[in-house]
């Protein structure tokens, strides 16, 4: 597993179908790419250290530096919703290695890029024996699974497996919206929620020698938050964190936080809420910015771009791609 972006591959190939190819054409163009024609192809576009290529085939190439970025946190979570990239420890099927574990807690989140719902953070302590039987159980990155059943049965076994050596930190809709307020950030309010997720876990395992997580901003960040419980403890980021046993049980763990928390709230909004923040996600915000704005408030994330475009409000200015890392 390779442990830090520099140490990706720059170059990354894939199909994607008109829908992708075009929800890719739109990112660039409002990222501010350069557009040129494409031999055999539909279009190339040139950005932050990035070149992409959108064939006819259905063949799409990423060339440059910031390959890793753009893959990573644009390319598989928002357009083909699989991981992959910079995994070398997941086998075909996505079971970890059920290799020899040493004592460390792992920490993930579930939500962060849905419109709709509460941001889940979860940690999990795993020493040899737990660590072995959750990888041999098929304990993997919840983004490898498709069923919510899956992850409710698997969520279980880990809450069963390690005896309650694991903490949970669910930040509803509208107490997400106030903390961003105050953070102005979203890897602050990330950073926030992990060190809580540490201080709880810690009470449970003080001896708990390391804390892993995947990488999303400066390890500073998680540290500044720290109380004093967790202020000696060694934290690690990495990218493809989740190949880590103790980092993807606690993907599932949040991931079955976010199902669960999602219910609720679609049972409140007398609809089925929609994940993540695509077209139909847009549609449904629309519908219920239209009947009732302090109930769509109270359900979802109001710094996407979607609630401006549901409220009819004017957008706010755009990040350069750059500065989102």
């Amino acid at each position: 597993m390779t442990t830090d972006g520099a140490a990706l591959p720059k170059n990354y190939v894939c199909t994607v179908n008109d829908a992708q190819r075009q929800q890719i054409e739109v990112y660039c163009r409002e990222h501010g790419w350069t557009f040129s024609d494409l031999p055999y192809g539909y279009w190339k576009a040139a950005g932050n250290k990035i070149n992409v290529a959108a064939y006819h085939s259905g063949k799409l190439s990423v060339q440059g530096g910031n390959t890793a970025e753009f893959v990573l946190y644009f390319l598989e979570p928002e357009v083909l919703h699989t991981v992959g990239f910079g995994y070398d420890t997941v086998a075909a099927d996505g079971k970890l290695n059920a290799e020899a574990v040493t004592p460390h807690g792992g920490i993930d989140e579930s939500g962060k890029g849905d419109f709709f719902g509460p941001l889940v953070v979860a940690g999990v302590y795993v020493n040899s024996d737990s660590g072995s039987k959750l990888a041999s159980a098929g304990v993997c990155d919840s983004k490898l699974i498709k069923s919510d059943k899956k992850i409710t049965e698997l969520a279980q076994k880990i809450r069963d497996v390690t005896a309650g050596n694991f903490a949970v930190v669910t930040v509803g809709p509208e107490a997400y919206n106030r903390l961003y307020g105050n953070f102005g950030n979203l890897n602050r309010l990330l950073a926030w929620g992990h060190a809580k997720v540490i201080e709880e876990l810690l009470i449970k395992v003080p001896d708990c020698p390391r804390m892993l997580s995947d990488k999303f901003g400066n390890e500073s960040l998680i540290r500044n938050a720290l109380q004093t419980r967790g202020r000696m403890i060694v934290l690690d980021q990495q990218t493809k964190a989740e190949s880590d046993v103790a980092v993807a049980a606690a993907s599932i763990l949040a991931r079955d936080g976010f199902i669960r928390g999602m219910a609720k709230l679609s049972e409140a909004a007398g609809v089925e809420l929609p994940r993540g923040a695509g077209a139909n996600v847009q549609k449904i915000a629309n519908e219920i910015a239209a009947r009732d704005p302090e109930l769509l408030k109270k359900i979802s994330k109001t710094h996407f771009r979607t609630w401006y475009r549901a409220m009819n409000l004017p957008e706010p200015e755009k990040i350069p791609y750059g500065r989102l890392f």
